[in-house]
């Protein structure tokens, strides 16, 4: 695999270098500087050891070949390497700049070492496919007359569309924003993934037959009985779409917004839109303000470069979990995912993270917030207690709640299906990816619950394989991971 002594030449990681903050706060931008060079990637690639088993296939839900694709890249066969690539994911431009890479995490050379840089592998070979021009539709070899409706157009809803319309299905994508991406589009920051790289994808795929709606609220504007009336078969892939909420006194002022209310204008603005609510309301905007983000994970992470960009005068950072450790946590050895202290790039770029802290209310003078008082907590046998003498106040006139999603939205599509519910409130599903309704399928956090890119893909691919051979008795559809039960979270 690659080079079988390139692990022990080459010890040290090296990733593109992200522009300097000064300059790259001027624009919403991604943060990297130019092309990672061919020859630096082909080093390392040469990284990847001949490991006997190579973990990173567990690490990964899409069962990415990952030493095939090292290997190919460290001797410059990168066609190869592009096929070997998109046989198991069909947008490794996403998974290669939005995944936190469980591969790399599980990666064999990662038990004494920096692991492979396996997602700047990944992105720079597909990257390299699209200048080649070598990234073309694929077209069915025949027509099956069958008729599917995907609702949804994030990740795992995308991914369920190519796979089904490579397989000669008439796949329709119904989409109730204006613009196809889900949260890709609406939730990552430009600065993450510029949208022009899910707008090329798109058209690749209304090429090979895919048929895009937006504004289509599927459950208003369709009907349930008339969507099952018209396709074949459906697959939910709406995502998890319900915010947690933090219903503490004071919640209702104003300037206390859901991150899912945020991001999305910043989106549009960098879109080119005209966000003024039609009420006349101003936008939010964290400009000149002081800024309160509540939640430490991604979400949180992109509030912040988000303010950061917008010209916020501060921000914190709030997480009731503690600060976690600098290295790999023992709680989480190789290969799994580790628990550690990580710095993204908008944490590079100001702003102060505050852990086990616990927001008790929300102050605010004329309707409006202008702070907030909290203390420090402590994590007694999994329960979060107050630490006493430790109450402050925080000034804040903008507060995010990044806090993380807690179910798909049921009334509507859902309620008028009929489909069943998990413990969790996620849509169920049985071992063939069918929903309580037959010829209803359901792929990615809608069904898994909040989760990452890579297993909504992976999800969306296996669902495909799925509702094919649902409508057809069989499927050569590959179908990378099973549905995950309640026992297995």
């Amino acid at each position: 695999m690659a080079d079988a002594q390139g692990f022990l030449k080459h010890t040290s990681r090296e990733l593109p270098k992200r522009r300097p903050v000064p300059l790259r706060l001027l624009d919403w931008k991604e943060v990297y500087e130019e092309k990672f060079s061919h020859d630096t990637l082909q080093t390392q690639a040469s990284r990847c050891m001949d490991c006997g088993i190579p973990f990173c296939h567990n690490g990964c839900p899409l069962g990415n070949l990952i030493p095939e694709w090292n290997d190919l890249v460290y001797k410059g066969r990168w066609r190869d390497g592009i096929d070997r690539l998109h046989a198991t994911n069909n947008f490794p431009e996403f998974t290669g700049r939005l995944c936190p890479a469980p591969c790399e995490a599980s990666c064999v050379l990662g038990i004494n070492q920096d692991p492979v840089t396996i997602k700047q592998v990944e992105v720079e070979l597909v990257e390299n496919a699209f200048d080649e021009g070598w990234v073309q539709p694929v077209y069915p070899t025949r027509l099956t007359g069958k008729r599917i409706a995907v609702v949804g157009s994030g990740p795992a809803g995308l991914a369920a569309a190519q796979q089904l319309t490579r397989a000669g299905h008439t796949v329709t994508v119904f989409e109730r924003d204006d613009r196809i991406g889900g949260l890709m589009r609406y939730g990552i920051p430009e600065f993450k993934m510029e949208k022009r790289f899910i707008d090329r994808r798109i058209a690749q795929m209304e090429a090979e037959g895919t048929i895009f709606k937006t504004g289509v609220n599927v459950g208003v504007d369709i009907t349930a009985a008339q969507l099952r009336e018209k396709y074949d078969a459906v697959v939910l892939a709406g995502g998890s779409t319900i915010a947690r909420d933090l219903p503490v006194p004071g919640r209702d002022l104003d300037g206390v917004h859901q991150a899912m209310e945020f991001l999305p204008q910043a989106n549009r603005v960098q879109l080119g839109d005209d966000i003024a609510d039609a009420d006349g309301l101003p936008p939010i905007n964290a400009k000149g303000k002081k800024v309160v983000i509540i939640g430490g994970g991604d979400t949180g992470a992109d509030c912040l470069g988000t303010s950061h960009r917008q010209g916020a005068a501060s921000v914190h950072q709030f997480e009731i979990m503690p600060r976690p450790p600098a290295a790999r946590a023992d709680s989480t050895p190789w290969p799994t995912y580790p628990l550690m202290y990580r710095v993204s790039s908008a944490h590079e770029e100001g702003g102060e993270r505050v852990y086990s802290v616990n927001t008790e209310r929300f102050v605010g003078e004329d309707g409006k917030v202008t702070g907030l008082q909290a203390h420090e907590v402590t994590n007694v046998n999994g329960r979060f207690e107050k630490v006493e003498g430790t109450d402050f106040t925080l000034e804040a006139d903008l507060v995010l709640l990044a806090m993380g999603f807690v179910g798909p939205q049921k009334p509507g599509l859902l309620s008028d299906l009929g489909v069943g519910y998990d413990q969790r409130g996620n849509v169920m599903r049985d071992k063939n990816w069918q929903t309580t309704v037959p010829g209803v399928f359901v792929a990615g956090d809608m069904g898994r619950g909040q989760s990452l890119i890579v297993w909504a893909i992976a999800e969306g691919r296996s669902a495909a394989a799925a509702a094919d051979r649902y409508l057809e008795g069989d499927s050569a559809l590959p179908a990378p991971i099973a549905p995950t039960t309640m026992a297995q979270r």
